[in-house]
């Protein structure tokens, strides 16, 4: 099993358990609630009709369902894209649930090779998703995509991590970052900034973060640093 390969393995795993243990919106896990810089973009589209919004990464819906349940009936949609057939089928369950799924479009595949057509979207958000891809290269690729598809006066709302340490709690041995691209904080930033260089910054905070997760059943503490990087297209 090659690296990619492997790391998607525990990833899947992973997330698949996740999804089964917990509902959306439940106490006891990430799903409990939105990312709130993703609610507090919201206002900024007020009067944007229809709104169009794709969410790389989307999941089960942690963050697209909330918007969705801002867009009016038939003003609107929110394009979910998520390689994991779990995120996609909890997806559609929890848009029918919240009642959105006239406004959401779930499709099951890489974000990688998601075709992002130019001038396409308003708003496009990205949460732990981006440095998922498989390669550097693929990273840049996305990243331009997003710029181009993203319409005047849109916003991309990223969270993306950096810097990701993996370290077994019991035996306290460190362990290889099942990140598929992990960079340093200030080569991530570097990155972004390129991406985005002619749009207006609306917020870049880096946090470090820690989680205990499991891997192969044993309890593993992972620690990042988080970037948020919120932007507009002024042109």
């Amino acid at each position: 099993m090659d690296r990619i390969t492997k790391i998607r393995y525990e990833e899947k795993l992973y997330h698949d358990k996740c999804y089964k243990q917990y509902s959306l919106f439940e106490k006891g896990s990430w799903l409990y609630k939105p990312v709130q810089t993703v609610l507090d973009i919201i206002p900024y589209f007020k009067g944007v009709e229809p709104l169009e919004v794709l969410d790389l990464g989307a999941g089960v819906g942690r963050n697209s369902i909330p918007v969705a349940e801002a867009i009016s009936v038939g003003r609107g949609s929110v394009t979910c894209i998520d390689l994991l057939d779990s995120a996609i089928d909890k997806l559609r369950k929890y848009s029918k649930t919240y009642r959105v799924e006239d406004r959401i479009q779930a499709v099951k595949q890489d974000i990688a090779t998601y075709p992002i057509h130019p001038n396409t979207y308003d708003f496009i958000i990205a949460i732990s998703s981006l440095e998922h891809v498989r390669t550097e290269e693929e990273l840049d690729q996305v990243l331009y995509k997003m710029v181009d598809g993203t319409k005047s006066k849109g916003i991309n709302c990223i969270i993306i991590n950096s810097e990701v340490k993996e370290k077994d709690i019991q035996s306290r041995s460190h362990l290889e970052a099942q990140m598929e691209v992990n960079l340093s904080t200030t080569d991530m930033t570097k990155k972004l900034k390129k991406a985005y260089q002619s749009w207006s910054i609306m917020k870049h905070v880096v946090k470090p973060l820690e989680y205990t997760i499991e891997r192969q059943g044993k309890p593993v503490l992972m620690t990042t640093n988080a970037i948020t990087y919120v932007v507009k297209n002024d042109a």
